[in-house]
């Protein structure tokens, strides 16, 4: 692998898929808290790197579980905002990670859509996915064999959308040489999609700290070579100063500005979705629950009730999908 700069991958995925020890593999190292738990145990978006014995350095961004069911529309937006600071400089892969060994969530399925209105259509160009719970598998199993035997459809969506990039994981594995490959492997597909993507990093569309510092130390200097200037002899050089300090307070207040609205927007947009998805299974499970009180026109044998319900059931479960999958 010849990519020498900072590589920046962010983790994404619900509670309980490992994500904190997918990262702690990928760094090599136990930099994230990582245990099993029902309940998110990372609270907010942390940063870690490592320097691999390549020489290539590896920035990972693990973030809360988005993709939980429980996940408040407050907190979910102020995560998105933080992850997007984060990697203000460039995202190289967008790491959506699954386990084979949990139950597909409407959350889950519903994760492409809500990338895409989140941080935009070209997001998907940046994305790969990492199965965990590699350990269940046989030493000759791969992934084409997981996808044509017990693969859930909406999981091979999400794939097809990634352009099938995929990778296997096994985070309980002992062995340096099976946890190397597994990174190798990933590192590989990360590379191909920058070289896909022309060289560049997917970049949040808001200002970074960064970038405002580096503008302030250009200012900086431009003053110092300024106050160096002899006021006296040329009087105009009091006039070029109040303009240029104009300009460069207007350039700044302007980017600000333009952060402060794409902020605005993003979180609002976030909760709007959010609302809109709980009131419609709110009243879809209010259409449920009076469905299946109301008693039949004719008597029918309770087998048949048994069957009418789960039909029902099933429908229901279906169309709150659906809407998930619109509104997201």
């Amino acid at each position: 692998m010849a990519v020498v700069f900072p590589l920046t991958l962010v983790l994404m995925g619900r509670t309980g898929n490992g994500k904190s020890a997918t990262g702690n593999n990928i760094l090599g190292k136990k930099a994230f808290v990582s245990k099993k738990s029902s309940s998110c145990i990372t609270k907010t978006s942390t940063f870690e790197k490592c320097v691999r014995n390549d020489g290539q350095v590896i920035n990972v961004i693990d973030t809360p579980g988005m993709f939980d069911s429980s996940s408040e529309s407050g907190s979910t937006a102020k995560e998105i905002m933080k992850c997007m600071e984060l990697g203000s400089e460039g995202i190289h892969g967008v790491i959506l990670i699954f386990s084979v060994r949990n139950r597909f969530t409407q959350e889950e399925e519903a994760t492409i859509q809500t990338l895409q209105n989140t941080f935009g259509s070209k997001i998907v160009d940046y994305t790969i996915v990492i199965l965990t719970g590699g350990d269940e598998f046989e030493s000759d199993e791969d992934i084409e064999d997981y996808l044509s035997r017990e693969c859930p459809l909406a999981l091979k969506d999400i794939l097809a959308a990634c352009n099938n990039r995929c990778v296997i994981f096994d985070n309980k594995t002992k062995s340096e040489e099976k946890k190397d490959e597994q990174v190798k492997e990933l590192l590989e597909l990360v590379k191909e999609i920058i070289d896909q993507n022309g060289g560049q990093p997917y970049k949040p569309p808001l200002i970074s700290n960064q970038k405002l510092a580096k503008e302030f130390d250009e200012v900086k200097t431009k003053l110092e070579h300024f106050c160096t200037q002899d006021f006296n002899s040329d009087p105009k050089l009091e006039e070029k100063l109040n303009e240029f300090m104009l300009e460069v307070s207007n350039t700044l207040e302007r980017q600000l500005e333009e952060e402060r609205e794409a902020r605005r927007q993003v979180e609002e947009r976030t909760l709007k979705i959010q609302k809109q998805y709980n009131d419609e299974t709110q009243k879809l499970n209010e259409l449920l629950r009076c469905s299946l009180q109301r008693p039949p026109p004719v008597p029918v044998e309770v087998e048949q009730q048994s069957e009418r319900r789960l039909r029902i059931q099933s429908l229901f479960t279906s169309f709150k999908r659906l809407i998930r999958q619109l509104l997201f």
